[in-house]
């Protein structure tokens, strides 16, 4: 079973977050797949996940999905990264936690930083790309949990699609092809 994770906080508080990027996209693929091809086959092919805890504690959700080294290999986990431009992704293996404290609790619970990870750009940037976000933990914390404006959400709806060619890509041809084309 190929499982994608997209990890964000539960409650419609959080909804439109920045910090909830990875549920929304998730939310997004999992629909758009199932348009394509109904439930019944994306459901056997790829399980969705967007956990019904915190971020903090996202490693208790995904750790009883994975229960081999070769589940593992099978696991993508989305979310956003403050330190990637808006509109950007990166794809990645077998890194450390960046910081992130929902993929640090993934790894933590799975006691292996060996699976893939699609981060998703959520700072504005100047026209040269140079990321600008906020100093200071305060800041970084009022922006992460901010609601996306209304052009910033059309850009995720648009990067859903990239992400779900990427996801698809990586189960079908492999992480090496997906980085090649993604990154």
């Amino acid at each position: 079973m190929k499982i994608v994770v997209g990890l964000g906080n539960p409650g419609s508080e959080y909804e439109n977050t920045r910090h909830n990027t990875g549920r929304i996209i998730v939310g997004m693929i999992q629909k758009k797949l199932s348009a394509k091809g109904g439930p019944a086959s994306v459901g056997s092919k790829i399980k969705f996940v967007t956990p019904d805890n915190y971020m903090n504690n996202s490693g208790k959700a995904v750790a009883p999905l994975i229960k081999t080294k070769k589940d593992l290999k099978d696991l993508v986990v989305v979310y956003d990264d403050i330190d990637l431009p808006l509109g950007k992704i990166k794809i990645s293996f077998n890194r450390s936690s960046g910081g992130h404290n929902g993929l640090n609790s993934i790894i933590k619970a799975l006691k292996s930083e060996e699976f893939l990870r699609i981060r998703v750009g959520i700072s504005p940037a100047t026209t040269k790309g140079i990321v600008k976000k906020p100093k200071g933990e305060k800041a970084v914390l009022s922006f992460l949990l901010g609601e996306f404006k209304k052009p910033e959400l059309e850009i995720i709806k648009k990067l859903s699609k990239k992400v779900s060619e990427a996801v698809e890509t990586i189960f079908n041809e492999g992480r090496e092809k997906a980085m090649s084309l993604y990154n």
